[in-house]
């Protein structure tokens, strides 16, 4: 039941957090803000919880708020944030030992993989359409473009699982 509830705190962080980016179309899409939710639960709920939240998140705002558009970016986005919020909860929850070094190599293992799971979901999307999804717009899309907020997740999520860990230890004394 906590973390059902967690996972729901992080889908309503997820929801609100893009309106505080949205303002500035081109900050919204370098500073990722559906992904730190995400990649948090995915943390500290699981791969199941991580993957649910991150699946629904994209599909959920689209139906609320129409933004991102269903078609095709929500769709790409589902599979994209319930990629992260799995391959960070299964690497995470492996190793008994959490350390900072460890934390960033589940970072990085679950920020390529889905990037490479939005990839190829995108080039499958765009696919049918005249516009196909290209090697070079993969490329400045998935890293060029979201190097702001690969940078602000490599900062702010260890510091904030940093600080969860150090509550936890302080609570247990």
């Amino acid at each position: 039941m906590k973390k059902m509830a967690l996972s729901s705190f992080f889908l309503a962080l997820g929801m609100v957090l893009p309106f505080f980016t949205s303002q500035i179309k081109e900050i919204g899409d370098t500073l990722l803000p559906m992904h730190i939710p995400i990649m948090l639960c995915g943390l500290l709920c699981g791969a199941k919880y991580g993957f649910a939240t991150g699946f629904i998140l994209p599909l959920l705002r689209a139906v609320l708020f129409s933004m991102p558009p269903l078609y095709p970016n929500a769709i790409w986005m589902a599979f994209e944030l319930a990629t992260y919020g799995f391959i960070i909860g299964i690497l995470y929850g492996r190793v008994k030992n959490h350390s900072i070094s460890y934390l960033y190599i589940c970072l990085f293992v679950s920020m390529l993989s889905g990037r490479i799971v939005w990839g190829i979901v995108k080039t499958i999307l765009l696919g049918f359409g005249d516009h196909p999804f290209t090697f070079h717009a993969f490329i400045v899309g998935g890293f060029i473009d979201a190097v702001p907020g690969i940078i602000l997740q490599f900062i702010l999520i260890p510091v904030i699982m940093r600080a969860i860990y150090h509550q936890r230890k302080d609570n247990e004394i």
